[in-house]
């Protein structure tokens, strides 16, 4: 069922978001993403420009038996007819009915420079385009909307000649005008003016569509909205040519949860940072940790006195309740924690510390003197999590006697690596070897192996990320070095840290915690 017709969220991921660089969906990425963008409510999904892409075209004719959209409509872009050609033989055009997308979007020049200059024909000519066009669309029976092209850069050149075009599209039969900051140059301040001046002065209903050139796309659309328009064109995370477009998923909430227009389908919002998280992967493209609203970082609490107050009341350091978004909020354990952060975050990982002063007291300190040699515990909870199980009598069910790796380049070239590791669990004396592409690689696959003699079920663990960070670059190679490593079990992952002058040494710390933390979860410990 569409949403209201009084206000319009209008996605274009899957066409404008495409043109970001490092983005090639293929046409079941594109029904995928569309599903996603359906299930968050949005009002219409722009599939692309049928006709001008084969990968479009063919997207367009398989939606048609494999979307059933509940709250979006499809819409196929393109552009208006030829100069100089009857509407009814241009190809494009016969391509956009084709394609059977009950919403049609046509660019439009709007800037007299570019009709001039690019299209290199009439003003007047470029009005009966439009208008020719937005009337045999609507006459077949689809809505029609015309995206106004450089309209902001047109406007502070001739203020006229868009109003003219916007005030031509509506009376051809066009629903919305959408005024383009193609160039992305605007700030808030003109997009407000310009916005409210075209408004009084053409009467048509308007939306809005901001590249982020300046940084500015969010904050321009929201204005847009402010000065009147009420539609607002936007793309998942903010994909997009250059630097990208007004980012869907932090306009929605703005909308809503700051200005009250309620855009979404009711509990739609809460799944803000699924459907975020969902595209972004479809893109290939690691989710933006400090993204608003969706991203991980951002309710996430650093500073000891933010998580002293967050203790009695968590609405004094967020914005809003992060679940309204499908959000959480995290309290990051650092050298700047104090007892109310080590608190919170055991709370956050399932221990309550509240009467475990000693405890609490401990880790603080651990924690501050760790961090001076280059620990880092924000992206490595389980490492903590560990430190704080110790702090709590949890015993290890192992313990490393040693380890050693070999590596080897024999005579044609070929590098070899081999890894040792001696282990004792519940008085065995375990000695593992393995080969692996890297000295990492070989000690963890070692390690793994010992543990798995004893503890077969621990066989699923894997290590799925890898970090190195060199804390000192002035030092060269003797420079101090901080590894994360991510492991997962194949339903629950976790990450890890190590730190040490020697980079093996410092990635077996972390491959040391990952185990550990994988057999204390086994036993009902981890969190």
């Amino acid at each position: 069922m569409p949403r209201p017709d009084d206000f319009h969220v209008y996605d274009t991921t899957l066409r404008d978001g495409a043109q970001r660089e490092g983005i090639s969906y293929s046409v079941n990425d594109k029904l995928a993403v569309a599903r996603l963008l359906d299930d968050y409510g949005v009002g219409f999904i722009e599939g692309g420009w049928p006709g001008a892409m084969p990968k479009d075209t063919e997207f367009f004719q398989r939606a048609q038996a494999e979307l059933s959209l509940k709250n979006a409509e499809l819409v196929a872009f393109g552009a208006t007819r030829k100069a100089g050609v009857r509407v009814e033989d241009d190809l494009q055009v016969r391509a956009l009915l084709d394609s059977q997308a009950p919403v049609i979007t046509l660019v439009a020049k709007s800037d007299v420079r570019h009709v001039t200059e690019a299209l290199r024909t009439t003003l007047d000519e470029n009005v009966a385009m439009v208008q020719d066009t937005v009337r045999f669309l609507t006459e077949q029976g689809r809505r029609v909307f015309v995206d106004m092209e450089h309209f902001f850069d047109g406007y502070k050149h001739d203020r006229d000649y868009g109003v003219r075009l916007l005030v031509a599209a509506a009376e051809a039969g066009a629903s919305v005008g959408v005024l383009c900051d193609t160039n992305g140059g605007m700030l808030p301040m003109g997009m407000f003016e310009i916005v409210s001046d075209v408004k009084a002065r053409s009467g048509v209903r308007l939306g809005i569509h901001c590249q982020d050139d300046t940084g500015c796309a969010i904050a321009n659309s929201v204005t847009a909205v402010e000065g009147g328009v009420t539609h607002v064109q936007c793309t998942a995370n903010g994909y997009g040519e250059r630097t990208g477009n007004a980012d869907l998923f932090v306009v929605v909430p703005n909308l809503q949860l700051k200005m009250g227009i309620d855009c979404l389908p009711p509990g739609a919002l809460e799944e803000t940072v699924h459907v975020s998280h969902a595209i972004a992967e479809i893109a290939n493209i690691a989710p933006n940790t400090h993204q608003p609203y969706a991203g991980w970082a951002s309710f996430a609490h650093k500073a000891g006195l933010h998580a002293s107050a967050l203790k009695v009341n968590a609405d004094l350091y967020n914005h809003i309740d992060p679940a309204v978004v499908g959000n959480v909020q995290n309290v990051l354990v650092t050298e700047m924690a104090g007892r109310a952060s080590i608190e919170l975050k055991g709370a956050e990982l399932g221990h309550d510390l509240s009467g475990q002063p000693e405890v609490v007291s401990r880790v603080v300190e651990q924690v501050k003197e760790l961090e001076a040699q280059g620990w880092t515990f924000e992206a490595a909870d389980a490492s903590f999590e560990l430190l704080l199980l110790a702090e709590q009598g949890v015993e290890v069910a192992f313990e490393v006697e040693s380890w050693r790796t070999i590596v080897e380049q024999d005579v044609e070239g070929e590098v070899k690596t081999e890894a040792t590791v001696k282990v004792h669990i519940d008085g065995d004396r375990i000695i593992s070897t393995a080969e692996g592409n890297g000295p990492v690689n070989a000690l963890d696959r070692a390690l793994r192996h010992a543990i798995v003699q004893a503890y077969p079920d621990l066989d699923t663990l894997r290590l799925v990320d890898y970090k190195v960070r060199i804390l000192d670059e002035k030092s060269g190679t003797g420079a101090k070095t901080r590894v994360l490593i991510g492991t997962s079990n194949g339903e629950d992952a976790w990450s890890t840290v190590g730190v040490h002058e020697n980079v093996i040494a410092a990635s077996w710390r972390a491959l040391e915690d990952a185990v550990t933390f994988g057999l204390l979860k086994r036993n009902g410990h981890g969190g």
